[in-house]
């Protein structure tokens, strides 16, 4: 006898609704499952059958919406009888309101809270579900605007920081607009505060423990953003003594009269502001002449994200060629004035001669000078020069000494108190990359991204970063954070921002910088045969635009419809065979992907600084029709998005050749015997950078290579166990050496431990007496 099986244990669903598909995939209609339900006498499998007699299809949903602009709630169901409608809000009957749509043009403060509908048909009624209607009270400059766009949520209300006494009312006020309605969610010092879920957080009587920072996280169902995050300093009293006499409070100071009583004031520390906060982060990967890299993409990527929470303006970038470089590094000083805190990380090839750290660019030539990089001293000195607060660069990348570098560029630099130096490894030695089966960060990163948001000053910040990446058992021995630090003052990335009397001209180029993270706005578009679709974009860097299509109305006659994008600028880096794929992961797009719509068509445009007019492309829809036994047909538009993110600062025009950054050309100074970097002859295989003193190539390879293995457990980036692999089976692929590569590894290896470099050593570098000529 043959037996039927029933998958009752694959992961679809039910045994029931197994059983239904399988009838369903033989034939089975609804129809004939109700004939032979009547025939067994199942009346109340069959009743599930039946439709009912009142039906409601559209759902009003909850809605947030600044007051003055039009609200509309929808509920439309179907009955065996004519419908009617009825709204209410809360219990009371909204006057008007029969139809199936409510509108209130313009909706006001007083129209907030909850609605529900009650849809009649014959003896039945149904209720619909309630919706919230939140309306924000936001005042609008001339020529702003709030929409939401296709209901996605945008942030409208700021909170303010505020500086209060013990015993004041402490109130935090935060809110967006959005379909459906936002969540939202208090956080102090990146913790959650209890039961903080509305748009207003309210401490009628704050106490010093009340004291941090705080920003709220705002959600949907399909999005998350933070707001900027503020200051709330709560001070105590302050209790003044009069020569032992009495005690007053600080509201009575000012009714004390003149006289020679002595104060004395209990003071409270000063909070330090920034007057501006902006970041450029440059990770190099793809280069022409040398060991491809991997983890800077995944570093820079995360410290984006993390650097925006602190309110820094960032823009990130991706394999950058010398000039591109040089002018990036240009509009980046541009913002610069007195007080901003500027912050410049920078991940790729590098190396240094005479206590000068130099960036390569992508198109660096095999072998490299100063003359094709980019000196990390020479930006700090102009830096110093805007008087800025904070001066910080983190360099992920190697120091070793490069012999076919003859030049050592003078940058005489002043003492000031506010710069520091995170370096991946220490002097004269390299860092590696940390090698796995997907992308991950470097260790660097890894264990900076867990202390970047403390509220702690910077140094104290990168000294536990050393702890921790100490720790480590695949780098110890092989490499260390390098801290150099002449800061003061208690000075922290979490800083608040306080707006100082900056120039006009400062605060354009502000605006400038700020318009590198706009984006395109989505479009839908609409083609002759009746067909749309819907154009959508994101940004994963400030040079990496991804574009999104996808179908959003077919005609009923044509049986199959798709939407692709095509004809870029040459300009442009985009691969045709990773165009228009299906999933994020074909055309390269690894880290943003779990933040796109699905069920698209995905393309990513890469190299937007290189664009030197706008951005124009064609959109092809491609569909068949069963009456023309499915002959592909083929509409096309022209699209432009003008010159998206980073391509509005065009890094592309030729570096000015008053350029302070170009690098000068000096005759080496022969107490030193540096490194050299990679020759023709090792371009295949990178070994150790060798010193002219000794020959690294009778070195086994075990004193060649680093190749670190990571486990992942749990998410990605999380630490699991590690080992060394044998070198014969490992890939080598160099890390962030410029003079050389080392590691094959996708992450990089940064192990920070503070050294004991002597400060007035490093200070008699920086001072020396050489003349810095242009190139």
């Amino acid at each position: 006898m043959e037996m039927c099986s029933l998958k009752v244990l694959e992961l679809e669903g039910s045994p029931s609704r197994m059983l239904l598909r399988l009838m369903g995939e033989r034939g089975c209609t609804t129809g004939h499952l109700a004939d032979y339900l009547q025939t067994v006498g199942n009346s109340e499998a069959l009743q599930c059958l039946k439709p009912p007699a009142l039906q409601i299809l559209i759902q009003p949903q909850s809605v947030a919406l600044i007051s003055g602009h039009n609200l509309r709630l929808s509920c439309h169901a179907v009955g065996k009888s004519p419908v009617q409608y009825q709204w209410f809000k809360t219990k009371e009957e909204v006057p008007n309101s029969f139809s199936p749509d409510l509108v209130m043009s313009p909706v006001h403060l007083k129209d907030a809270g909850f609605y529900i509908c009650r849809v009649n048909s014959g003896d039945t009624f149904e209720f619909s579900q309630w919706a919230q209607v939140d309306v924000l009270n936001v005042t609008m400059s001339c020529g702003q605007s709030y929409h939401s766009l296709e209901g996605r949520l945008k942030l409208v209300i700021q909170p303010l920081s505020q500086r209060l006494h013990v015993g004041e009312i402490l109130q935090l006020e935060c809110g967006a607009v959005g379909r459906p309605i936002p969540r939202y969610q208090w956080h102090r010092n990146g913790v959650p505060v209890p039961k903080a879920t509305k748009r207003e957080l309210m401490i009628p009587h704050s106490m010093q423990d009340h004291h941090g920072r705080y920003r709220c996280e705002i959600s949907s169902s399909t999005e998350r953003m933070w707001s900027n995050e503020v200051d709330v300093v709560i001070s105590p009293r302050i209790s003044v003594q009069i020569s032992g006499a009495m005690e007053c409070s600080e509201d009575d100071i000012y009714a004390i009269g003149g006289g020679s009583s002595e104060f004395f004031l209990n003071s409270i520390p000063e909070q330090l502001y920034a007057t501006d906060k902006v970041a450029l982060l440059m990770g190099n990967l793809s280069y022409q002449n040398h060991p491809q890299l991997k983890a800077p993409m995944v570093d820079v990527y995360d410290l984006t994200n993390l650097l925006r929470q602190l309110n820094f303006q960032v823009v990130s970038l991706l394999d950058l060629t010398e000039s591109e470089m040089r002018n990036a590094v240009d509009e980046f000083l541009l913002l610069l004035h007195k007080g901003v805190y500027g912050l410049l990380y920078y991940a790729g090839h590098g190396y240094e001669n005479y206590g000068n750290s130099f960036m390569v660019p992508v198109d660096a030539p095999n072998p490299y000078r100063s003359a094709n990089c980019l000196c990390v001293q020479s930006i700090l000195k102009l830096m110093q020069e805007k008087e800025t607060g904070l001066n910080v660069f983190l360099l992920d990348m190697c120091r070793k000494r490069n012999i076919y570098d003859d030049s050592a560029p003078n940058i005489v630099l002043r003492v000031t108190a506010n710069i520091v130096f995170g370096y991946a490894t220490c002097q004269d030695a390299e860092a590696f990359e940390l090698s796995s089966s997907g992308f991950t960060n470097g260790v660097f990163v890894k264990f900076l991204k867990k202390r970047l948001l403390d509220d702690e000053k910077i140094t104290v910040v990168l000294d536990r970063v050393a702890e921790d990446m100490g720790q480590f058992d695949a780098t110890k021995g092989k490499q260390a954070l390098e801290i150099r630090s002449s800061l003061s003052e208690k000075r922290a990335l979490t800083d608040p921002i306080l707006p100082g009397d900056s120039a006009d001209l400062a605060q354009a180029h502000s605006l400038q910088w700020a318009k590198t993270h706009e984006l395109p706005e989505s479009m839908c578009l609409n083609f002759d045969c009746g067909a749309q679709m819907k154009l959508g974009f994101a940004a994963e860097f400030s040079n990496v635009l991804v574009i999104y299509t996808s179908i959003v109305k077919k005609p009923e006659d044509m049986s199959s419809c798709q939407a692709h994008v095509t004809d870029f600028s040459q300009d442009l880096d985009v691969d045709p065979k990773e165009m228009n794929r299906e999933t994020p992961e074909e055309t390269g797009i690894y880290l943003l992907s779990s933040n796109l719509p699905q069920h698209c068509l995905y393309t990513r445009v890469s190299s937007l600084q290189k664009l030197r007019e706008e951005l124009v492309f064609t959109v092809c829809l491609q569909g068949t029709f069963t009456a023309m036994d499915d002959e592909s047909v083929h509409w096309t538009k022209s699209i432009n998005i003008g010159k998206p993110l980073i391509a509005r600062l065009d890094l592309n025009r030729a570096t000015r050749r008053n350029s302070c950054l170009q690098t000068c050309l000096m005759p080496h100074s022969p107490s030193h015997s540096p490194c050299h970097s990679p020759g023709p002859e090792h371009h295949l295989h990178l070994h150790h950078r060798s010193n002219q003193a000794q020959d690294y190539s009778r070195l086994s390879p075990q004193q060649h290579y680093l190749d670190v293995y990571e486990r992942l457990q749990g998410a990605a980036g999380g630490c699991g166990d590690s080992y060394y692999d044998n070198v014969g089976q490992s890939r080598y692929e160099p890390a962030y050496d410029l003079a050389g590569g080392l590691s094959s590894s996708p992450g990089r290896l940064s192990i920070p431990i503070e050294t004991t470099d002597d400060i007035n050593e490093l200070q008699a570098v920086f001072i020396s007496s050489l003349q810095l000529h242009q190139q």
